[in-house]
């Protein structure tokens, strides 16, 4: 295999010997990065950590077959790669008319950090990294065929040479370089026209001030306040749930009609997943005696304006690691 796709295993040159114990360790050096490739390839944080099971229970039955040819990082990407696939083969649906993806789920920063650092920290290997767990990215890889999705992701994403990308493929170089421009067209169809702008990052004072604001106004129903924040051409979706608005008067109009300008009793915890700013927002139930998870709504900010709205349900809030509650008196 390349050397792009190798991480040197000290003594693993062959897994038949290995008990079952010794076996884990190795193996879950590599859950979250694995998780991570698995919820690229699916969009979904749960299939992903199902298929990451599924993953690493055939990568034990099948120890004997590992040899060393290959590092035991590049055995097990390949064998988390079938089982995508295979998944998608079963049961994934097409995109729906207009390019939502309901079963698209959030990924917490705070899992996102237990990655392995990569051989550099040049500002473009950041970027690429940043940019390729955005929602955006993960909506317009859900667009592709499977195995063009595979090759992209184990092409662009993880930089291995199409020669490895081939073998695990069990396809010719030829065809994997075919697919590869296939599906980089198919993104350049699906993704936003403007990215944003990764070399602020955390450290944008705009940002930061426009995500303050924002939260403020949402809080507050201020639909006003909303609106000079938002892009005239603002896309706003809520998987699971049916629906795509594209443009600020749409998406507003959509609000208003849901009745949260007439919202009263918010509280929002500010957060990040998919390496973009994010709002936890909860409302007081009197019953309960506390404020309740309601939505999670992650932004996408461009030129100094909210260019996308993706909000999750509440369920998604345990995995997440947010609060299921929040006490009247404002501490937790």
């Amino acid at each position: 295999m390349g050397t792009d796709t190798r991480i040197e295993e000290p003594g693993v040159h062959g897994l038949g010997e290995v008990d079952e114990p010794a076996f884990t360790r190795l193996a879950e050096r590599h859950r979250r990065e694995l998780h991570v490739h698995c919820y690229r390839m699916l969009g979904s944080f749960e299939d992903a950590e199902d298929t990451v099971q599924e993953a690493l229970l055939r990568a034990w039955r099948g120890r004997a077959t590992f040899q060393g040819r290959s590092t035991f990082r590049a055995w097990l990407y390949r064998i988390a790669t079938n089982a995508c696939l295979d998944l998608l083969a079963r049961c994934r649906p097409e995109p729906a008319t207009g390019g939502e993806v309901r079963w698209l789920q959030p990924y917490p920063d705070r899992l996102l950090d237990e990655l392995p650092a990569g051989d550099t920290d040049e500002p473009e290997t950041v970027a690429v990294a940043r940019e390729t767990i955005e929602l955006a990215y993960l909506v317009a890889v859900q667009h592709l065929a499977p195995r063009p999705r595979a090759v992209l992701i184990l092409r662009d994403v993880l930089g291995w040479p199409a020669k490895d990308v081939a073998e695990l493929l069990g396809d010719s170089v030829n065809s994997v370089n075919s697919a590869l421009q296939r599906a980089r067209a198919g993104m350049r169809e699906h993704l936003p026209a403007e990215r944003q702008d990764w070399t602020g990052g955390d450290e944008d004072a705009g940002t930061r001030d426009l995500v303050r604001r924002f939260t403020d106004a949402s809080v507050a129903a201020d639909i006003p306040a909303l609106t000079t924040m938002l892009r005239d051409d603002v896309r706003f979706s809520m998987p699971p749930t049916p629906g795509l608005y594209v443009g600020r008067d749409a998406v507003l109009n959509d609000w208003i009609a849901d009745g949260y300008a007439d919202m009263t009793g918010l509280r929002a915890v500010p957060t990040a997943v998919n390496r973009q700013p994010a709002v936890a927002f909860y409302h007081w139930r009197e019953q309960e005696g506390a404020y309740l998870p309601l939505t999670l709504d992650v932004l996408r900010i461009t030129g100094g304006a909210i260019t996308e709205v993706t909000v999750f349900h509440a369920d998604r809030f345990p995995a997440l690691g947010l609060p299921d509650r929040l006490p009247a008196n404002g501490t937790e």
